[in-house]
């Protein structure tokens, strides 16, 4: 599994909607994050990133209709994408058997949630993880120094400032939904 590179663009147009995905196929990003889809629709979606030149991450938790365990990971598999996001240790393992590269999303809300992100870490080894809120720079820090793995701060980031703190905390790359960052 290939180690995602965001030296160029940082910037991940994390999307939830048809109108969205156009104007982060039209944007500066080289990564979009699909957050909502319905399973007919995902292999439509996939060419219209990879015509676009950009990579597709499939939140496979927000698929309609796929199932959110390996089987699903077995479908994602045959579409050959780009890769997935999820919050389940199982399906980032079963990814990472199949050969998906995986991000592994995780919600920071207390010291706990820390301590049981870095132990799921430590046995699912994800090509990459996100922490939500990406506003968090003291738990990116903390992540970024505690692993080997690359860490996307997602989640509440809406100005230039925060893009820039949270890369400053040790973030590889950042997720956001907020159109006017994606051409930072």
């Amino acid at each position: 599994m290939s180690r995602l590179h965001f030296d160029e663009s940082p910037i991940i147009a994390a999307v939830r909607s048809s109108e969205e995905l156009k104007c982060a196929l039209e944007s500066g990003v080289e990564t979009v994050f699909l957050l909502h889809a319905k399973l007919s629709a995902l292999p439509r979606l996939r060419d219209q990133a990879r015509q676009a030149g950009k990579r597709l991450f499939i939140h496979m938790d927000l698929v309609e209709g796929l199932s959110k365990d390996a089987a699903g990971v077995e479908f994602l598999s045959s579409m050959k994408p780009d890769g997935i996001i999820s919050t389940r240790s199982g399906c980032i393992h079963a990814a990472r058997e199949a050969g998906i590269t995986c991000i592994q999303r995780f919600f920071m809300v207390d010291s706990r949630s820390v301590s049981t992100a870095l132990e799921s870490i430590r046995q699912t080894r994800p090509d990459m993880i996100e922490l939500l809120p990406g506003i968090a720079y003291k738990t990116v820090t903390r992540m970024a120094s505690e692993t080997d793995i690359p860490v996307i701060a997602g989640g509440l980031i809406e100005t230039k400032e925060e893009i820039y703190k949270a890369l400053a905390a040790g973030a590889a790359a950042i997720s956001t939904g907020a159109r006017e960052l994606w051409n930072v």
